[in-house]
């Protein structure tokens, strides 16, 4: 299965990181952007942010929207918070693989890896 995926979770509660605003941009010739989307319940897009025959290699971003998210569900948060945008930048070099980039999120901390 080839493609782009992500998951969202929200370390601080222990839950899914449920209506989440991502955007996804490819990077080699300027900025261009191919989608945004919200993650559902489970902390997913309900839709591959790249399907097996859209993914090609090259390098992307993908931005996540965790101020707006985190002031939605953590009533302490300072304003302005202390993480805001937060973007992944990651080469895909074997468009036949599948990418899963997923976001472990706390108001003070994050981190990616590639998943699968």
């Amino acid at each position: 299965m080839a493609g782009l995926t992500t998951h969202v979770l929200d370390t601080a509660l222990g839950r899914p990181a449920a209506g989440m605003r991502i955007e996804l941009f490819r990077l080699d010739d300027g900025r261009e952007s191919l989608k945004s989307a919200l993650t559902n319940d489970d902390g997913r897009c309900d839709a591959p942010l790249l399907a097996a025959d859209e993914i090609r290699s090259g390098l992307y971003e993908i931005l996540f929207h965790a101020g707006e998210y985190l002031r939605r569900r953590h009533r302490q948060l300072a304003e302005p918070p202390f993480l805001d945008e937060i973007p992944v930048r990651f080469r895909v070099d074997a468009a036949d693989q599948h990418y899963h980039v997923p976001l472990l999120l706390s108001p003070f901390a994050y981190s990616t890896y590639r998943g699968s």
